[in-house]
């Protein structure tokens, strides 16, 4: 009988082991690229060192509104109702603006009935990382067409979409968000470097995930399957990101790289590649998403960044302390200061 020691189980910077960072097992289907997502998210925040604890999951309805269920077990979750999460989100955050929240949506949840949240979600840059689970189709109920279906992709059943998509990077960017990118869930680099960023960016992270649905939309003539987004991945660049607590120590090329201070003190490099690309100018990242798609193909990674923008919370100039923990006679005035209100408006 050997005495060998077990090996030590590796920790993050706070002491917690990579176990605490993962929920109940999948009911999704075997290679759905949800799955790959709620690995990268496990990923990010284990080795980023955040505590689950001070964490909120947020959701609406559909196969990725299922996706919080996978992570971060011991975090705050709320499963809200379809296309609603937003509303939630917003009332959690101002409730305790320490938190720090994810939501996960669907593109049918966010592009259809969620839209009206969506749309005044981002203009207010709300400290949330919102995560679109994209893969084209309404899988819970046999694969129709959902408002991202690219024109002219075929379903499984043969039928051809004839409405153009939404693009809901384009749409963020317009509205006001500070951070938006695209990744691929079959991407694991260039993935977790994004839910990095967006982990240390103080505003609105939306992340469009292109995500094939194995069941119904992973066929010839989709445009979100995986060999097409595969063949027609346009990435915008290299990202590495190097969190605040470790050494900055990273060294390009003079002229090729472009460096960005996220708001706790990371920094984000990214590495040109076949064209010179700002992505801190609005009109480039604009001009970008309407080239690519022009051309059948999907830009990835940092699309659009402000990190020194003021974010819903700041923008509000609220107290201190989260509002969750005042004492009602800081948060219900009295009858002598309603009377003087009252008095002033006359």
């Amino acid at each position: 009988m050997s005495d060998a020691p077990s090996p030590a189980k590796r920790t993050n910077r706070i002491n917690l082991e990579i176990t605490q960072y993962r929920g109940s097992k999948t009911t999704l289907c075997a290679g759905c690229g949800h799955n790959a997502i709620t690995e990268r998210i496990i990923d990010a925040f284990f080795e980023m060192g955040i505590d689950p604890k001070r964490v909120l999951k947020l959701s609406g309805i559909g196969c990725s509104s299922k996706s919080p269920a996978y992570f971060l077990n011991p975090s705050h979750g709320f499963n809200s109702v379809h296309g609603r999460m937003p509303s939630v989100a917003t009332g959690a955050m101002l409730a305790n603006k320490n938190m720090l929240a994810i939501g996960v949506s669907g593109d049918g949840d966010t592009g259809a009935i969620g839209i009206g949240q969506f749309v005044h979600l981002m203009r207010r840059n709300l400290p949330l990382i919102y995560i679109i689970e994209d893969n084209g189709c309404y899988g819970l109920t046999k694969g129709q067409f959902s408002p991202t279906a690219d024109l002219g992709s075929k379903a499984k059943n043969g039928v051809v979409n004839d409405l153009p998509p939404i693009d809901t990077c384009a749409l963020a960017i317009e509205l006001g968000a500070s951070l938006v990118a695209r990744s691929f869930s079959g991407d694991k680099k260039q993935l977790s470097a994004v839910l990095k960023t967006a982990i240390a960016h103080r505003g609105t992270s939306m992340i469009d995930v292109i995500s094939p649905c194995v069941t119904f939309n992973d066929h010839e003539g989709s445009t979100k399957s995986y060999s097409y987004v595969k063949d027609h991945d346009e990435p915008l660049g290299e990202i590495s990101f190097v969190p605040y607590f470790e050494d900055i120590n990273v060294e390009y090329e003079p002229g090729s790289t472009t460096r960005v201070k996220m708001h706790d003190g990371s920094q984000l490099y990214l590495r040109k590649l076949a064209e010179d690309y700002n992505p801190s100018d609005k009109i480039t990242a604009l001009r970008t998403l309407h080239e690519t798609n022009r051309r059948g193909e999907f830009a990835t990674g940092i699309i659009y960044i402000e990190p020194d923008k003021d974010d819903f919370i700041e923008t509000l100039n609220l107290v201190d302390e989260p509002l969750a923990f005042l004492p009602t006679e800081r948060t219900r005035p009295g009858r002598a200061v309603l009377d003087e209100l009252m008095e002033s408006l006359r």
